[in-house]
Formats: C-alpha cells, structure tokens, sequence
C-alpha cells in the first residue's frame, strides 16, 4: 500500500507542476537536484572523491565532472549509496533469469544493459524512483489519450503487450514483470512477449492476447506491421509505442499504414532511467525536466547549441538516490528544439538518435527471406556465460561474422564454441538451420565515424 501511495502522491505533484507550467518545472529541478548532490556526496563514496574539490553547496552542472558507464561500473560498490548493496550479491541476483522483476532484497527494481558504447550495466532503481517511473507514465497517456480512446483501453482492460527481448535481466521484460507484482489486476493484463519465439508464433499469441497497448522497438514493429497488412496478425491496439531504437520516416510509414498514424507514439527510456520523455502531435519528444536532467553535448562535454544534434547527452537521474546518477554519458545523439513547442507543452523538446542495429534478412532453405531482429539475436550471445560483449555482422545472404570480447577468467575457446552453439540454435528455430556462422579474429568495433558501439550489422546485400 505504502508503494500505491507513493505513486499517487507523485502523481498529483506532476498534475500540480503541470499546472503550474514552466516556472513549476524549473523549481523542483533545481530543488531535487540539490538534494541529489547533497545526498550523492554524503552516501557515495565515489562521488565524495569525485566532487572533493568542489565547494559543498554548489549545483550548477556545468561545474561538475561528466562520469561514464565504465567508471561507475568499475567503482561500484563506492557508487552505490546503500552498503548492503555490492556488484557481487548483484550479480549473483541477476545470474539467474527465472529472477527477472523480482524485487532485489524486496523492494528494488535491477535491470542490465549493454548500450550504444558497449560495456555492460548493472542498474538498481530504489522504490521512490519507481514511483517516479509508473507516476511519469501516467503523464505520459493523459498526454497521448483522448476521451474515447480512454473508454477503450476501459473496455479492452488496459490490456499491454511488451514485445522485447526475454531470458536476461533487461529493462523492458524486468519491468513489466516488476509492476504486474504490484496490482491485483496486471498479472492477466500486462504481458511480456519475446522476440526470440520465432514469428509465426509470436502472431499467434498476439492475436490471442488483443492488447490495447503494444510497446517494441521500432525493428519488431516494422516486422509486425507486414504480418499486419498481410492479415496474419490481427490486433486494434488504441496506442503504438515505439522504443528503445530510432526509425526512419520510411519505416514510421509503414508501421503508420498497417496500425494508424493516430495510435502511432514514441517515447525515450534508457535502463539508466526508465522514463525520460514522450512524444506529441509535432513528433517532438518532451522531457519529464522535473525529474530528468538531459544535457546535449559536444565530444569534449561542451554544450551543444540548440537546433544541432549532439555528439553524446549527459543525464541526470534526479529520481534514484540509491545509484546516483548525474551528469552521465548515455551515449545517444540529441536535438534540442532552440523555441517552444507549437503543441503548447511547457517541457523541453527533443529528437533523439538512438541505437541503430540493423534487421538482418537471411535466406532459408527453399528460398524465402527471414527477418530476425537485432534486440533478439543480439541477447542471444549476450546471455552466453563468458560473453564480455558481441557483434554480429551479416556477410552474405546465408552467412554472419561473430565477434567476441571475453570475460577475463573464460576460455575463449568454450565461449566461442558455446556462443556459436546458441545462436545456430536460435537461428534454427527461426527457419534457419543452415546459416554459417564465421569467428573473426577481431574484438567487437565501434563506428569509425560515431564512435559508438553498433551490435548488429548488415553489411551485405540483402537478397
């Protein structure tokens, strides 16, 4: 009850900031962010080193130092604010998938991510952030929803597909199963569905389920909006969320034909924190700036002018004390919009860049084309005991290139073998038993042109 209570509180806050327009935001940001820099400095190690040589009481961000994955990743247990809390018991947690969703010591929402750079995330959401999180959601539909698509998703039991990758510890499949423990009525009516299940499949139990809600990444969306205009998949969703990647106008269409430009929407969230922003009817995306900080910034973390697109973003989770997060290098290239919105909407607007990995085509036996999704194969090789980090590029119509970054203590030799194993199985179950699977001798790259990290690759021509 005490976690009900939380969100609703939350929740009339932002009803409340709402009201009070820009002025309102601009006060609890800068309000939350002083308690977050006094509570980070008092209750993290890292940070207190961090910020030694700052005066105590400053908040201006443009004063403090921008940290990445790799250094809180590598200085975790004097990151996190809790002593009970170590990367060891965390990891130990997450090693089994059967835990996803489940709260960490009862009550914490943990999730993992690989990102745009490539190293591996462990991320702990403390109660009064998730609060925050399903509160922020709310804004979110009273944002998206008129009044009779109200009294459908009444009459369709709010019904929520989450179609993502499963079997790790990610943000996406974590969370619903975090919150269906947290009301009577979402176990039956909020539902993860995995890419990995081959598509045919997939159809089918979404024809069963009928949600009036349907979350992917842009990838799988474009995937079931064919199956959709082909009359295989069935469904009248009242809201299209698109997220986690970035789609291209030409692909927005498509998805727009088989589901309706109306239902069609995008929002922002990273495993960092799980709700940044949402879109409008100008396809601007507005940040949740009472709780979000999102700073757009050059290669050398100066600021980038408004109206061009950034090298990297820095955020500033004002939301968990538990894992501080700030001034943090997400790693995705914005655009912040230099005037208001015309939709009215006092929150800041961007555009966003996300992770881009390609849909890889691959031919089965007889000829036909397999689509397989880059989130799905790409979590294939990641759950792999041993796996540091992959890439995977198609080399041809029947062929990909895997390459490997191995833990420090695993042999190469069993990773590879096993990593190898697993994805011909997957492919397998997809239609294609046949598909060779190449060893480079390099590690995973980044792009020479963006320096991020790119998990999927279609190099080759796709017929």
């Amino acid at each position: 009850m005490g976690e009900r209570h939380g969100t609703i509180r939350v929740a009339l806050d932002l009803l409340r900031t709402q009201h009070e327009g820009r002025a309102g935001f601009d006060r609890r940001q800068h309000s939350r962010l002083t308690g977050l820099l006094t509570h980070a400095r008092a209750n993290s190690r890292f940070y207190r080193r961090l910020y030694d040589q700052l005066p105590p009481d400053r908040a201006a961000l443009a004063d403090l130092p921008p940290v990445t994955k790799q250094q809180l990743m590598n200085s975790f247990d004097d990151w996190v604010s809790d002593p009970r809390i170590t990367r060891a018991n965390l990891e130990a947690f997450v090693a089994s998938p059967a835990r996803a969703g489940t709260p960490f010591l009862g009550q914490h929402f943990v999730c993992t991510s690989s990102g745009t750079t490539g190293h591996p995330g462990l991320f702990v959401h403390d109660p009064g952030a998730c609060a925050v999180y399903e509160a922020m959601s709310y804004r979110m539909d009273l944002a998206w929803l008129s009044g009779r698509q109200w009294l459908q998703m009444l009459y369709r039991r709010a019904r929520w597909a989450v179609v993502v990758g499963t079997g790790g510890h990610f943000a996406g499949e974590g969370w619903i199963e975090f919150e269906r423990r947290r009301q009577w009525w979402r176990p039956n009516n909020w539902r993860a569905f995995s890419l990995q299940m081959p598509l045919v499949e997939l159809v089918t139990k979404l024809n069963t389920f009928q949600p009036a809600i349907l979350t992917s990444y842009p990838s799988a969306i474009e995937v079931l909006a064919t199956e959709q205009m082909a009359g295989r998949l069935r469904l009248r969703p009242v809201i299209v969320e698109l997220a986690g990647e970035s789609v291209d106008a030409a692909g927005r269409a498509r998805i727009a034909a088989a589901f309706g430009e109306l239902v069609l929407h995008d929002s922002y969230s990273a495993s960092e924190c799980l709700a940044m922003a949402f879109d409008c009817e100008h396809r601007w995306l507005h940040v949740n700036s009472d709780w979000v900080i999102l700073e757009p910034v050059d290669e050398d973390y100066s600021p980038t002018p408004p109206g061009q697109p950034s090298h990297t973003v820095l955020l500033t989770n004002l939301a968990n004390r538990l894992q501080p997060i700030i001034r943090y290098d997400l790693g995705d290239t914005i655009t912040a919009r230099p005037d208001p919105c015309p939709c009215g909407n006092p929150l800041p607007a961007i555009r966003v860049q996300g992770r881009c990995d390609d849909v890889l085509r691959l031919k089965a036996p007889g000829g036909r084309t397999v689509s397989i999704l880059p989130l799905a194969v790409g979590s294939v090789t990641d759950e792999t005991p041993g796996v540091q980090r992959s890439q995977l590029i198609q080399t041809g119509p029947k062929s990909l290139t895997l390459r490997l970054d191995v833990r420090p203590g695993a042999q190469p030799e069993r990773v590879w073998e096993q990593s190898c194993a697993d994805l011909a199985a997957y492919l397998a179950a997809q239609g294609l038993p046949d598909i060779e699977i190449i060893r480079s001798p390099e590690p995973p790259q980044r792009s020479t042109t963006s320096g991020k990290f790119r998990q999927v690759i279609a190099v080759a021509p796709r017929n």
